[in-house]
C-alpha cells in the first residue's frame, strides 16, 4: 500500500525479494496540472509495469474494500506513505500483520509531513522506522529503524529522496527477520510522541519578525511544496531558497530597519530585515511567474530597498 513516489523503491525491493506481491492498493487516480489530466499515483504506474493487480478505493474502510482485501489472500501488508488510516478490519487480514515504513525516527514526527516538520525544526538528523501498524496514528510498535543526516543544502525534496531509499534498504534488511519471526518490536514511549499533521496555508506564510535562521530552515522545510510565501503588493511571493545566515554575521549589527524591509536588491541576492538581522532570499517566484534566480529577479527592477514585504 503506496501512493507517492516515496512510496516506490519499497514496492521494487519487495518484487527483488523474491516475495509474491499479490496486489497494490493506493489511492485513486487524480487530476494534475493546469490541464487537470487525471493521472495515476506513482505506485500504480509501477506496479501496472510488473503486471500487479491495484486496487484504488476511494475509502479503505468500506466494506468492500475489506472484502477485495481479504479475497487477495496477503500474509502480510506493507505500507508507505498509502495516504489512507487501516481500520481494525484491515489490520486483522494478514497472519504476519500490518507494517509501516513511516519516514522519521518515532515516536518523534508521527503523522502525515514527517520530512517537512524535521527540515523545518532544523534538526540535525530524521531517519526511518519500520513498525507494526496499530489503530493509533503511528503508535505501533517499532520493529526496526535507521538514521538519515539533514544537511545545510538538504530541502524536504532531497530527504524525500533519501528517506525512500534508505526506508526500501531498510525493508529489505527487516523483510527476512520478520516473516522467519526473529524480529523483536520494541514499543513506543507515548510521553516522547512529537506529531506532523498536513502542512496548513497559515504556515507557509513567512513571519519576517521570526530568526533569520528559522526562516531558512521553513523555506527549505517548505520546497519543493508547498512552498513558503510573502506578500507583495498584495500578490504572492514565492521563496524557493535562500542563504544560510551566518550566527554572527556583520550585517546584524547595522542600524536596524522593520522586519521585511528590503534592504538591497542585488544579483547575489534580496536581502531582507529580519527579527534578528540579515537574510539574503536566493530564488524567487512572483505571482503569474516562474521561479528565478536573484540576478534575474533584481534585473527585473521592480523590487527595490525600502520595500516592506509581508
Amino acid at each position: 500500500m503506496g501512493t507517492p513516489e516515496f512510496a516506490v523503491p519499497s514496492l521494487l525491493v519487495l518484487l527483488e525479494s523474491g516475495v509474491q506481491v499479490v496486489g497494490v492498493v493506493t489511492q485513486p487516480d487524480r487530476p494534475v496540472g493546469r490541464k487537470r489530466v487525471l493521472t495515476p499515483t506513482p505506485v500504480k504506474a509501477a506496479a501496472e509495469q510488473y503486471g500487479i493487480p491495484v486496487l484504488q478505493p476511494e475509502r479503505l474502510r468500506r466494506t468492500e474494500s475489506v472484502e477485495a482485501l481479504k479475497a487477495l489472500q496477503p500474509d502480510l501488508i506493507v505500507t508507505a506513505a498509502y495516504g489512507q488510516i487501516l481500520s481494525k478490519a484491515v489490520l486483522d487480514i494478514p497472519k504476519l500483520g500490518c507494517i509501516n515504513i513511516h519516514a522519521s525516527l518515532l515516536p518523534q514526527y508521527r503523522g502525515g509531513a514527517p520530512i517537512h516538520y524535521a527540515v523545518m525544526n532544523g534538526n540535525a538528523v530524521t531517519g526511518v522506522t519500520i513498525m507494526y501498524m496499530a489503530e493509533g496514528l503511528d503508535t505501533g510498535d517499532m520493529i526496526s529503524r535507521v538514521e538519515v543526516p539533514i544537511e545545510d543544502t538538504d530541502t524536504t525534496g532531497s530527504m524525500f529522496d533519501k528517506l525512500s531509499q534508505a526506508g526500501a534498504q531498510l525493508l529489505k534488511e527487516t523483510l527476512p527477520e520478520l516473516i522467519a519471526g526473529r524480529v523483536q518490536a520494541v514499543a513506543q514511549n507515548d510521553s516522547e510522541a512529537v506529531y506532523s499533521p498536513n502542512i496548513s496555508r497559515e504556515q507557509e506564510l513567512i513571519d519576517w519578525n521570526q530568526p533569520a535562521l528559522t526562516i531558512w530552515n521553513k523555506v527549505r522545510g517548505l520546497n519543493p511544496r508547498p512552498g513558503a510565501y510573502t506578500l507583495w503588493n498584495g500578490d504572492v511571493l514565492k521563496i524557493w531558497a535562500c542563504a544560510k545566515p551566518e550566527p554572527n554575521d556583520a550585517s546584524s549589527k547595522q542600524a536596524r530597519q522593520a522586519a521585511g524591509t528590503v534592504v538591497a536588491v542585488s544579483e547575489a541576492g534580496v536581502q531582507i530585515e529580519t527579527g534578528d538581522g540579515l537574510l539574503n532570499l536566493t530564488e524567487l517566484q512572483p505571482a503569474g511567474k516562474k521561479a528565478m534566480d536573484a540576478g534575474q529577479f533584481a534585473r527585473g527592477g521592480q523590487l527595490t530597498a525600502g520595500t516592506v514585504l509581508g
